[in-house]
């Protein structure tokens, strides 16, 4: 798999029925390792390893309801209350995080309702803070770890 702009893991792979999978410490299962999900596993680890999330304060590739419409998301990321906090949008490396990309986790928003956003191709993640009052994402050149996550 690509070299991603993050740490290297020993992240645990297998071939299964000629598929190549990875396993998902979070979903506590192997999945068919694409390179969105390379990007995923590995920024699973650096928010779990860098930024001191619980990986049991992660919910992976679950849905939701926006506008009628069922979605999934990437990650969610949970504060110590139970309330989602952060919403990760993971891309393969080959893909240009764009204004589609930013509108696409902005309407997950809407249903989630979380102060930050973080968008990744695995080479380029953005940062941002939702002000709410305004209407507007402001980027930071950080991603917050789990403490000042949580302390808003």
């Amino acid at each position: 798999m690509q070299a991603l702009n993050l740490p290297e893991y020993n992240l645990r792979t297998r071939q299964q029925g000629g598929q190549l999978q990875i396993f998902d410490p979070i979903r506590k299962k192997f999945v068919a390792l694409t390179p969105e999900e390379w990007v995923r596993q590995n920024l699973i680890q650096y928010l779990s390893i860098n930024k001191n999330i619980p990986l049991h304060m992660m919910a992976c590739e679950r849905g939701l309801v926006v506008n009628r419409m069922t979605k999934r998301f990437d990650l969610l990321v949970y504060n110590t209350s139970g309330k989602p906090v952060m919403i990760v949008e993971c891309k393969a490396p080959s893909v240009v995080l764009s204004d589609d990309v930013y509108f696409q986790i902005a309407r997950y928003n809407l249903a989630l309702k979380v102060n930050y956003l973080l968008v990744s191709n695995g080479i380029q993640h953005v940062f941002g803070v939702v002000d709410y009052s305004s209407g507007i994402i402001v980027p930071k050149e950080e991603i917050y770890d789990y403490q000042k996550l949580c302390s808003e």
